[in-house]
């Protein structure tokens, strides 16, 4: 699409909004009945038709929290959301990169997940980042450089991860100014937020955080350190007082399952201000990394089912990395929809699979997607027919082994160099597990959608 045609719908998009802002519950289906007007995607009317429905109950989680966005966001935040995230990455960005990987013939992701730096302040327990160099980092001109690639190819989502992303925040800060076209998101432990950062990012509207935090301060602070969970908390009230746009990240493991899954967590984040939740199940990277961290199939299963109760009924959007496969058609990562890029440069499938060909130092984005390991998950996904068993390390760890060795790819690990059979022999007995499980939950999703 072209500049001209994306500012148009930019301005109608902020005029829209100011629309909205009178009366928003009110006004907000008048706007989507607008909207479909200038949506060529059959697709994409079809989901906003199904949101307009959804917010028109005033009892639906989806209306309360659609109301929460209007009240406890800045204007900026609104305005950047709707455009970048909404109009750029999905209803602009996702058919185009659709069109290119038919031209190109390889994957292209709606999202890049990239490592700024390797430097993280501190040392969680089961974290493979502790364990790395604290000295990796990609420049300033090579993040540009992915992004304004990334662009050409229809993607307008960068999510960082580390380290610790905020160990380079003003160059973030910068980087989200230069490209404000596109959405921002750092996981981040918050302990570098301060009423600073948050003032620029409520400015900004175009960058967000997922603050790790592991449930109770007690168990946060048990692998994170003593006065991390305050601090986390502490971060929360900053950016909710500046309207900036942010959510949790926790990760799930057999000493935190039922605290974390809680109806009482969910309303505790909700309350702090939370717009979103993202859920990720403990993997044993590193040949040094504990096993006892590992859910079991139960907790597994447990999570599957309190996730989707709370999306139905808390003004929250939660998402399960491992256990949402059903909605994605199984695994993500490989360019599908994601890849990942590490603070050395090597683009990984995924930020769990530390093996690579290719350095993005040495190379383009385009390039990379090609690389023999890329083209290995896209021969090959989905991992499983089972789509609750999406993930090639976790639930289908032969799958993994097979394409790391069709491409030839080495460890990028610097600690330790992990071979993929290391790897995958920690996850083995987990997957044998939990294959009966996730047989049974599929075969209830199949015999009702709506489950």
């Amino acid at each position: 699409m072209s500049n001209m045609k994306r500012s148009i719908k930019t301005k109608l998009i902020n005029e829209g909004l100011r629309y909205i802002e009178k009366d928003p519950m009110e006004n907000i289906a008048k706007w989507i009945k607008w909207a479909k007007k200038i949506i060529t995607s059959k697709e994409h009317a079809k989901y906003l038709e199904i949101f307009k429905e959804s917010i028109e109950n005033p009892y639906s989680n989806w209306h309360q929290l659609t109301k929460r966005f209007f009240e406890e966001l800045s204007m900026n935040t609104k305005n950047k959301f709707l455009a970048n995230y909404i109009i750029n990455s999905g209803i602009i960005g996702i058919p185009t990169k659709n069109k290119l990987q038919e031209k190109y013939d390889c994957n292209i992701p709606w999202a890049i997940l990239i490592d700024p730096t390797s430097a993280c302040n501190l040392k969680c327990i089961g974290c493979w980042a502790a364990e790395y160099g604290k000295t990796d980092f990609l420049s300033l001109e090579t993040l540009d450089r992915v992004i304004q690639e990334g662009k050409e190819l229809g993607i307008y989502m960068y999510i960082y991860s580390g380290g610790e992303p905020l160990m380079r925040k003003d160059d973030l800060i910068d980087l989200a100014k230069k490209h404000d076209d596109c959405a921002f998101l750092a996981f981040t432990n918050a302990t570098l937020v301060d009423e600073n950062f948050s003032k620029n990012l409520g400015q900004l509207g175009n960058f967000g955080l997922a603050i790790s935090i592991e449930g109770t301060e007690q168990e946060t602070d048990a692998r994170r350190g003593i006065g991390v969970y305050k601090k986390a908390i502490k971060a929360m009230d900053l950016l909710k007082k500046e309207g900036v746009i942010f959510g949790f990240s926790t990760c799930y493991h057999k000493h935190n399952t039922c605290s974390v899954g809680s109806e009482s967590y969910i309303d505790y984040m909700v309350e702090k201000g939370c717009m979103f939740g993202w859920y990720f199940t403990y993997i044993p990277i590193g040949k040094t990394a504990s096993l006892d961290l590992l859910a079991t199939p139960e907790q597994r299963e447990y999570m599957f089912h309190q996730v989707r109760n709370f999306r139905k009924n808390k003004p929250i959007f939660l998402l399960d990395f491992w256990n949402d496969g059903d909605y994605v058609d199984g695994c993500i990562a490989g360019g599908k929809n994601y890849l990942h890029i590490n603070a050395r440069g090597d683009v990984e499938p995924c930020a769990f699979i530390h093996y690579s060909n290719i350095n993005i130092n040495h190379t383009t984005l385009l390039e990379a997607l090609h690389s023999p390991l890329f083209k290995q998950y896209r021969e090959h996904q989905p991992f499983n027919e089972n789509h609750l068993r999406p993930c090639p390390l976790l639930d289908n760890p032969e799958k993994l082994v097979h394409m790391v060795h069709q491409a030839n790819a080495r460890s990028t690990q610097p600690i330790d160099e992990e071979s993929v059979e290391a790897l995958t022999s920690k996850t083995e007995s987990a997957a044998k597990k939990w294959a009966p499980v996730a047989t049974k939950l599929w075969e209830n999703i199949k015999a009702n959608r709506n489950y």
